[in-house]
């Protein structure tokens, strides 16, 4: 064979073996693809699913977008409180709840309806965590705005009769919705509404008719009075059992070391 027959070969030969080479990876990618099955649709759907849970939520009649924290509730403390993962303690702004596990004092009427109602709503789930201004409570525990499911856990609790709405500035974001959904609850007679005689004290004054609201801050300790007229005066309830109290002169509450608030 001369050389011009052998570099005639060698043209068909390179070409011909670069076709095979290419078929045969071809073949190896496609094999290589992982088979698609309803289970592992399932589980991308799955994953989606959890990526977007949390992720809105309803606020009234208004749906927003959450970009809080995301945690999951590892256990119902009462109905106001709830335990995360990892050990951390939240407290629900803005609510007070009938206690159950306050070593001072013995359970308060609904005080277990309200634990069962917070456990139905967090217990066991993926909640979304919103701060106001504070982060924490004297006691060391979050101060958050709590949601599940789409719902805002702490709304719910006031709206349907489990809680009290109950501000302890700065941390007021929401406290005109929460009032608005206690005055709901309290019209239409649900749950403590209905199933409490005592209820709480009146938010306008005292038996006496003592107007000026003696506040205990829940993240200080401080303790502030409110005069009618001022900021935060219409979004602060009052609740002797902690401590509140109402006065009927500024000098009442200077003297018994309130200070006046600055809004």
């Amino acid at each position: 064979m001369n050389l011009k027959n052998i570099k005639t070969l060698w043209l068909i030969i390179i070409p011909l073996s670069l076709i095979s080479v290419g078929i045969l990876l071809f073949i190896f990618s496609f094999s290589a693809k992982p088979e698609i099955t309803p289970q592992s649709v399932s589980a991308r759907q799955s994953e989606a699913e959890y990526e977007a849970q949390g992720k809105t939520a309803t606020l009234g009649t208004k749906n927003v977008i959450l970009e809080g924290e995301s945690k999951k509730v590892a256990r119902v403390v009462d109905g106001d409180t709830v335990e995360i993962e990892g050990g951390q303690t939240v407290r629900y702004i803005g609510i007070d709840t009938p206690e159950t596990v306050h070593p001072q004092k013995t359970v308060e009427c609904f005080g277990r309806e309200a634990s069962n109602k917070n456990r139905e709503l967090a217990e066991g789930k993926f909640v979304q965590l919103e701060k106001d201004v504070s982060e924490t409570d004297k006691y060391g525990r979050l101060l958050r705005y709590v949601y599940a499911d789409g719902l805002f856990i702490n709304e719910i609790l006031v709206k349907e009769g489990f809680a009290y709405a109950s501000s302890y500035p700065p941390d007021v974001k929401y406290q005109d919705l929460l009032n608005s959904a206690q005055e709901e609850a309290r019209s239409q007679n649900r749950g403590l509404w209905a199933g409490c005689q005592e209820g709480k004290s009146d938010t306008s004054q005292n038996q006496e008719g003592c107007v000026i609201k003696g506040n205990i801050s829940f993240s200080t300790g401080e303790k502030i009075y409110h005069m009618p007229g001022q900021e935060y005066y219409d979004k602060t309830a009052i609740d002797e059992s902690n401590g509140e109290r109402w006065f009927c002169t500024e000098d009442e509450a200077l003297k018994a070391g309130w200070r006046k608030s600055k809004k």
